[in-house]
């Protein structure tokens, strides 16, 4: 009676050991120590079974192993004798003979470290489906009562074991396989996802209507008579040169024409007396009007020194001071005159960002004074060919319309996002990297 108790007692422990386990490899550590008291065995394995394999969890006696070493070396060889005989039903086992097919490296090693046989205790789920096993090298065969305790201590075991590994056992690897296989499956439908391409450039407000202001002549502006942005009236003055060497030439110009007016009265006077003076006043007078044409060209270019509006409209340009004091040349550029009431996009598109675009594709223009509202378009004018902007970037140049009832004051900047053709989404991220890796490699 006293013996049955302390067993039941035995039992409880080992059970409750098993219980306080955190993971699978802890549990087998229980698995292979706790049980010594019950059998007095030499040394305990305990095996996962993967369905595919035995994966060794637990040696006793050993606190970390040494997989090179030549017992453990030899264990991986036993292992798939062991295995072999699991699924014949063996549950306890003697040493092969030498001659058996596939057993010499088995028969040789058990002679130097196992002893008489070996049990082989599987551990279960509620299935049937076997977790593990402990291989327990004992000297003799268990006995009823061995078997008995140690059935009981199995179920605890593979109740523990099933617990900590999930009752699914299996399931979930192949639930996660299945999942991952699903997600690519997803992934590979995204990346033939129609969508459109786009594209952000640097954009600014400007109109349908602009005129282009140029300098008249070559010469020097002397003064800029509006402000950026102003708006002006038909016939206003818009800047005006300097007339300096112009008022120089003017005053030389008509002693010029005094002189050969002189000259030419001289000659006509004696030319009833000097055959010389009669022929040359022929010369006389061509030098004259010669210098009279001068004198009228000079006039002209100093009425021109001041240019007005052709029209009403807004004065586009830069600060005024950069022009004062500036030399022009014949048609260069000084200012726009743009029609408020007519609103347009400039867009300078990046050559790296380029896209499919055609004559009406949608624009969203983001200002930088407001962001979230934008101005809406459609493209009406492109480029084919890239030129630099002013910061030095080749761009294509585009203009858009603005739609109906939006408003814009002309010179305002922001960003516009441009839409194109369609395409799909997996070549849209893969679009920017494959170009920048065909540069870097010169492809």
């Amino acid at each position: 009676m006293q013996d049955d108790i302390l067993l039941l007692l035995q039992l409880t422990e080992i059970e409750g050991l098993a219980r306080q386990a955190d993971d699978v490899q802890q549990l087998s550590f229980h698995v292979a120590n706790d049980a010594h008291p019950l059998l007095n065995y030499r040394q305990a394995l305990v095996y996962e079974d993967t369905g595919a394999d035995w994966r060794l969890l637990n040696v006793s006696g050993l606190v970390s192993a040494d997989h090179d070493s030549p017992y453990l070396v030899w264990l991986g060889q036993a292992r798939k004798w062991l295995r072999a005989q699991a699924r014949e039903g063996r549950d306890w086992l003697e040493p092969p003979p030498a001659t058996a097919p596939g057993a010499e490296l088995v028969a040789q090693g058990w002679r130097e470290w196992w002893p008489a046989g070996a049990w082989l205790l599987p551990l279960k789920r509620r299935d049937g489906t076997p977790l593990g096993w402990a291989v327990y090298l004992l000297e003799q065969p268990p006995t009823a009562a061995h078997r008995a305790v140690m059935g009981r201590l199995a179920q605890s075991w593979s109740y523990s074991w099933e617990l900590l590994a999930g009752r699914a056992g299996r399931r979930p690897r192949r639930r996660r396989a299945w999942m991952l296989r699903l997600a690519l499956v997803l992934l590979a439908a995204l990346c033939f996802l129609p969508v459109r391409q786009r594209a952000l450039a640097p954009a600014e407000v400007t109109s349908l209507d602009l005129e282009m202001i140029s300098a008249p002549l070559d010469g020097v502006v002397k003064a800029v008579h509006v402000r950026p942005n102003q708006e002006v009236q038909a016939g206003q003055l818009l800047f005006s040169l300097d007339d300096t060497t112009l008022s120089h030439r003017l005053q030389v110009a008509a002693r010029a024409v005094a002189v050969a007016d002189a000259e030419y009265l001289a000659a006509s006077q004696t030319a009833f007396r000097n055959e010389d003076s009669r022929a040359r006043l022929t010369l006389l007078q061509s030098r004259a009007e010669e210098r009279r044409a001068e004198l009228a060209s000079i006039r002209s270019q100093l009425q021109r020194l001041e240019t007005r509006a052709p029209r009403a409209g807004v004065a586009v340009f830069g600060d005024a001071n950069d022009w004062i004091g500036k030399p022009v040349a014949t048609g260069e550029r000084i200012m726009q005159l743009a029609d408020p009431a007519k609103p347009a996009m400039l867009i300078q598109l990046p050559a790296s960002d380029a896209i499919a675009l055609e004559v009406g594709a949608p624009v969203d223009l983001y200002l930088t004074v407001r962001p979230m509202q934008p101005l809406r378009g459609k493209i009406i004018e492109t480029s084919y060919q890239a030129a630099l902007t002013p910061e030095g970037v080749a761009s294509y140049r585009l203009r858009a319309s603005v739609d109906a009832g939006e408003e814009a004051r002309i010179g305002l900047k922001g960003t516009a996002r441009l839409a194109g053709g369609q395409s799909v989404l997996g070549f849209e991220l893969i679009r920017r990297p494959l170009a920048a890796l065909r540069a870097f490699l010169g492809l």
